[in-house]
């Protein structure tokens, strides 16, 4: 066990286009848009997330396609996940994955963000089996 303890601080998206990405998160999955004076940040349960823009010329590579190393795609942990899928294909969101049961105790989604960006959402709980 390491002599010090980490918490999160936030997460670091890039993006083409900053206000799209705000607005899909805020009105996909009710982000809270917070606007700086250089900047646009997002507060997505609990999480701080940092937008950064992408512009011609700034070397950043595309995104990537899922599966891919490195890191894969983040969770959101929501009560009645299937009622949330629901809403999230109403609003015309892309699933990559049904919503399924792989193991006792979880349901799980994945959703594709701004960029490819892949989204889990879960649910814990012994009901399902």
């Amino acid at each position: 066990m390491a002599g010090f303890k980490v918490t999160w601080d936030h997460i670091h998206l890039r993006t083409p286009d900053v206000e799209a990405t705000a607005q899909w998160f805020e009105s996909m999955l009710g982000a809270e848009v917070i606007r700086l004076p250089q900047r646009i940040d997002l507060m997505l349960g609990g999480a701080k997330v940092f937008l950064m823009p992408v512009v011609a010329g700034d070397g950043v590579n595309p995104p990537p396609v899922t599966p891919h190393q490195g890191l894969d795609h983040f969770a959101l942990a929501v009560r009645d996940v299937d009622a949330v899928a629901a809403e999230l294909k109403a609003k015309g969101v892309t699933f990559t994955t049904e919503v399924h049961t792989p193991r006792p105790g979880i349901r799980i989604c994945f959703i594709q963000g701004p960029q490819g960006i892949s989204i889990e959402l879960l649910e814990r709980d012994p009901k399902y089996t």
